[in-house]
């Protein structure tokens, strides 16, 4: 069996983490298993090519390996947005031409965007670089809610943990999922994780609310597991519900609705990650009424249900 050629572009600094997330997957051989690729590294220009960590890596391919690789990976570019050459721009358009999968972690996917690879098509990278990413390039469709987005001659990555389950992702789709889990088992990860990478983005700031809207905001997060109505907040705020509603819209940029709801779940990610309550219990609490109510607005906020976000958030 001819083994798939895996080549990764380096670009400085490089993050070794994210190139770390390819090498490992794709260098990895279950064992009585025979190896399914081969993995090398390049750069524009070969030599010392210094990392995010400190140190320079040795690469001594250029940009020719492309010409030979079946997989071409772009594992993070820093800062992101940093310019392409156009001669890295032509190498992965002339590789995607050959019919070689380009694949980017992370950050990488500015640099597919830039080369026009993901016009017209829907996009992942990570949850902090994402509207930064959408702003660039209006024709790339950024999806905030998922882990990965493959769509056979091109795959994009979220965050750089992600990067390996869309690798993992690569591996199960060229060889089965019975070798990528034993490929997973090998690196002590679960062959698949649940949800998006919403539930890793961290909170947005509060947004500042003028002397007006602060001690409803104070009053109403107080009081989460009660009900939270527009009139109730209208009344206590002393106006009129459409008057709230329209100075919800011009300083925090939500209703009040909308924000009472991200409130609530805030809350029930801290229950689950800081306490042992039992999800039913988490739901009243935040007002969220019911188990079967909280899992249906976790699902649609952050992708996952609040079983698997405790598993994974868990605080010991």
């Amino acid at each position: 069996m001819r083994r798939h050629r895996v080549v990764a572009l380096l670009n400085p600094p490089q993050s070794p983490f994210e190139l770390a997330c390819a090498t490992e997957v794709f260098g990895t051989v279950p064992q009585d298993e025979p190896p399914r690729y081969s993995f090398r590294i390049c750069a524009e220009h070969p030599g010392p090519v210094p990392t995010t960590a400190g140190y320079a890596m040795l690469v001594d391919s250029g940009l020719d390996a492309l010409k030979r690789a079946d997989t071409v990976i772009v594992p993070g570019w820093q800062p992101p947005g940093a310019p392409v050459s156009p001669a890295v721009t032509a190498a992965l358009l002339a590789a995607h031409r050959r019919g070689s999968r380009i694949v980017a972690i992370c950050t990488g996917a500015f640099v597919l965007a830039r080369a026009g690879l993901l016009d017209g098509r829907r996009a992942a990278t990570h949850w902090r670089d994402s509207a930064r990413l959408a702003a660039a390039f209006p024709e790339v469709q950024v999806d905030q809610d998922v882990l990965f987005v493959d769509h056979g001659d091109v795959a994009t990555s979220a965050g750089t943990g992600a990067g390996i389950d869309l690798c993992l992702h690569l591996v199960r789709s060229d060889h089965g999922a019975a070798y990528a889990t034993e490929v997973a088992r090998n690196m002590v990860l679960p062959p698949h994780r649940e949800g998006s990478q919403l539930q890793y983005a961290a909170g947005p700031a509060p947004a500042k609310a003028d002397e007006s809207l602060a001690p409803l905001l104070e009053w109403a997060a107080s009081r989460l597991d009660t009900r939270l109505t527009l009139d109730r907040l209208a009344e206590h705020a002393g106006l009129s519900g459409r008057t709230l509603a329209r100075r919800f819209t011009e300083q925090l940029g939500t209703s009040p609705g909308h924000w009472v709801l991200g409130q609530r779940i805030d809350a029930a990610r801290a229950l689950l990650e800081q306490t042992d309550l039992p999800v039913e219990a988490v739901a009243t609490r935040v007002g969220l009424t019911s188990a079967v109510n909280l899992r249906r607005r976790f699902r649609a906020q952050l992708g996952t249900t609040p079983g698997a976000y405790r598993r994974t958030f868990r605080q010991t």
